[in-house]
């Protein structure tokens, strides 16, 4: 009996945080007058598909795919290269200031993204890079959160193992290649998924860094939609906009929904992994 009522509550708990996802979309194929006006109403016979038509005339969202998908490439192996690499040194290696290097890593984490901003927007105007891809990729790239995690999950890693493997002369590149990395793949895998999640839903660095609209990510796009609500630059009717910005959100959640979907498991195998004290 008291599994019955876990599961009633865990059920009840899933309805409620899949409401505005499943409103959402129902409204995004629903004509601008009906969402205002029946909100919360579905009929089948009254579905268009004109929102998603008007949203792709009103911005590029082509664009801010591709730019989206090359920063989350890029910026996502550079993280899943080196964060475990670093993760590694911190949790086999011993070399002065360790601590102290660990603890300022750690120290970053607490620092506010505004406080980062514009020293690192004067960073990118002294380089160069304002409106460029590197201004994109390179800052946080090199996460301290996946630095920490990296560590957490490799610390469970028996010194033995590796020790054998440096008798039978192995070098620490190919013991980081063909041990460590096989058995943390769970953690790498959760790595994956939050650092793909965290790029490809990242806005304040990206409107800050680009103000160009060749290089503008998705949610940018999507945010200068937003603004259309408000100044009425598209001269259109206010309830249709407000269904391009349905239609364009709705969009913009199929590729997150879609990793989550097929890679929750990994995820989850992966937080109990890091889970482990070192």
């Amino acid at each position: 009996m008291k599994s019955v009522g876990r599961y009633g509550l865990l059920a009840v708990a899933g309805v409620i945080s899949l409401a505005p996802l499943l409103w959402m979309m129902a409204s995004s194929l629903k004509a601008g007058g009906d969402i205002i006006a029946r909100p919360f109403s579905f009929d089948p016979g009254r579905l268009t598909l004109t929102n998603f038509r008007s949203m792709l005339d009103t911005i590029p969202i082509g664009t801010g795919f591709r730019n989206t998908a090359i920063v989350v490439v890029v910026k996502g192996a550079l993280t899943m290269i080196f964060c475990p690499m670093a993760g590694f040194a911190f949790a086999k290696y011993a070399f002065p200031g360790k601590r102290l290097l660990f603890a300022t890593v750690l120290t970053t984490l607490m620092l506010p993204t505004l406080v980062l901003l514009i020293p690192l927007l004067l960073e990118m105007s002294q380089l160069g890079w304002v409106s460029t891809f590197q201004a994109l990729i390179l800052p946080g790239a090199i996460d301290a959160f996946g630095v920490f995690w990296m560590r957490q999950v490799i610390m469970a890693i028996p010194d033995e193992l590796l020790d054998a493997a440096r008798v039978d002369g192995a070098g620490e590149l190919r013991i980081f290649a063909s041990i460590v990395v096989p058995v943390i793949r769970p953690g790498l895998a959760a790595l994956g998924v939050l650092t793909f999640i965290n790029i490809y839903n990242d806005f304040v660095w990206p409107v800050v860094a680009v103000n160009d609209e060749q290089h503008q990510t998705l949610q940018v796009m999507l945010s200068a939609l937003a603004q259309n609500i408000r100044s009425g630059q598209l001269g259109a009717d206010w309830t249709s906009v407000w269904g391009q910005l349905l239609a364009a959100s709705t969009v913009a959640a199929i590729p997150v929904l879609i990793v989550f979907v097929f890679l929750q498991r990994h995820l989850i195998k992966g937080v109990m992994a890091g889970s482990l004290k070192g």
